[in-house]
């Protein structure tokens, strides 16, 4: 019988080519400045218009900057780039969320927030952490530049079939575990390539009981570990979560929507290419301590021996431990840290703020430390203050950001200088990700709250 990812996947494919690829319909397109410019350079080259505008949404996130937003954009590149997503969306009839919108923010963050992103769909956009968006069980995957001209020209696009992979995590999970620790929990487990060629569901005890927010920052993830996406299969959860939002189905279409939706899962008896699990007692607050999200340990557990690393991968061991200052069989707990960023289409979201506001309550940031706590939307950062979690965080001596990208990469003003460590919840650790010679530890919310106040990596356990 068909798992989730057959049935969606098979729903939608178009044409077959023997041997070859699937032409896939695309349900929702979701655009931002950096992959999309020669996209549309492409359609006017080729006398092409959009094909289906009303599938398109358009956001500026990557370049922009997250204090002034008022004011024209000071870097030269990062405007141009702005810019030119506004002039393509005029041009082609596309809605565009720009900079100052009331809907602006990443764009894996505003499609749901807006009821956009809806089970059952397939959903791309020129940029790998799509599969954020696999939460709603949806099939949401990254593709490069070219893709997105032939989703904008035909609203299709050519894929081969991935294999499926269904990742459990069984129990529940102990207090001070997040979803971000899940997710580095099975990176490190699975290494950055175990998954390449998969498209993973995740199932068990552990993820049912996440709320949405929680699984699109497992989903988020899918892609560290060279899976082409990730899916949760939707629940009561998920229904309750969408509707009423302003672009989910209203009435009977709703009604029809989810009968539907309510059918969207993997058979009792569906056969995945692997499957694997794991148990959520092993998982513990988590950071990284090299240079790829699958460097990664428990808070209290030391960096592995080099004799514990496998052949093929000793060079890059050492090559990371150097770029980051680390030794093997280190312990990173009380390491002093200079910066801790929370935001990015892995952890800028409501639930996120909350959870890093109620630990640093009636603490006060370290002074050695530099904050960026940037929403990863405007919907977000009105939240923020709607709730009261402003006061909270300016009292423990924080400030909050306007919404964008930030420091999740070095493409806006949000950069980190060169040997500082930063502990931050976005998504990779890659050298150079955060500005050049950053060092990036990656974590939780709660692990990067703990960080904030004490200045040095700190297991939250301690301050809950």
């Amino acid at each position: 019988m068909n798992t989730l990812f057959d049935k969606i996947w098979d729903a939608h494919v178009v044409t077959s080519v023997a041997g070859g690829p699937d032409q896939l319909y695309i349900d929702r397109h979701y655009c931002h400045e950096v992959t999309s410019p020669q996209a549309f350079n492409e359609l006017r080259e080729r006398h092409l218009q959009v094909f289906r505008p009303e599938k398109t949404t358009c956001s500026p996130d990557h370049n922009i900057p997250t204090l002034h937003q008022e004011q024209p954009i000071a870097d030269p590149v990062s405007r141009n780039q702005v810019d030119t997503l506004a002039r393509n969306a005029r041009e082609f009839g596309l809605t565009y969320y720009g900079l100052g919108h009331e809907k602006n923010g990443i764009i894996h963050v505003i499609g749901p927030e807006y009821g956009l992103t809806q089970p059952g769909m397939t959903i791309v956009c020129g940029d790998s952490h799509t599969s954020t968006h696999g939460a709603f069980g949806a099939i949401a995957f990254g593709i490069g530049t070219s893709e997105v001209a032939m989703v904008l020209a035909s609203q299709c696009i050519l894929q081969p079939k991935p294999k499926s992979m269904r990742i459990n995590i069984e129990g529940r999970l102990a207090p001070g575990v997040t979803a971000k620790d899940i997710a580095l929990y099975i990176i490190a487990r699975m290494t950055t390539g175990g998954a390449t060629g998969y498209f993973v569901e995740y199932a068990g005890e552990a993820i049912r009981a996440l709320s949405m927010e929680e699984r699109m920052t497992v989903c988020n993830l899918s892609i560290e570990m060279g899976a082409r996406g990730g899916l949760i299969a939707p629940d009561q959860t998920t229904f309750d979560y969408v509707k009423g939002r302003e672009f989910a189905p209203k009435g009977e279409a709703w009604d029809r929507a989810l009968a539907y939706w309510k059918t969207l899962y993997s058979e009792p008896d569906a056969v995945f290419d692997r499957e694997v699990t794991f148990q959520a007692a092993d998982i513990a607050p988590r950071i990284t301590y090299g240079t790829n999200p699958g460097m990664g340990i428990a808070i209290d557990e030391a960096i592995p021996q080099e004799s514990t690393i496998d052949e093929s991968g000793k060079i890059s061991f050492r090559r990371a431990l150097q770029y980051m200052g680390f030794e093997a069989g280190e312990s990173l707990l009380g390491k002093d840290i200079d910066y801790v960023f929370l935001g990015s289409c892995t952890n800028g979201r409501i639930e996120d703020f909350r959870a890093f506001a109620r630990l640093v309550k009636g603490h006060k940031k370290a002074d050695r430390v530099t904050a960026w706590l940037v929403p990863g939307s405007q919907a977000v950062a009105r939240q923020i203050r709607a709730e009261g979690l402003d006061r909270i965080l300016s009292e423990a001596g924080f400030e909050i950001r306007q919404p964008g990208c930030s420091a999740c990469l070095a493409m806006n003003d949000d950069k980190v200088p060169a040997g500082k460590y930063a502990v931050s919840t976005s998504n990779r650790n890659f050298e150079g990700r955060q500005g050049p010679g950053a060092r990036t530890i990656l974590a939780g919310p709660l692990v990067a709250a703990a960080t904030a106040v004490t200045g040095k990596i700190t297991d939250p356990r301690t301050l809950l």
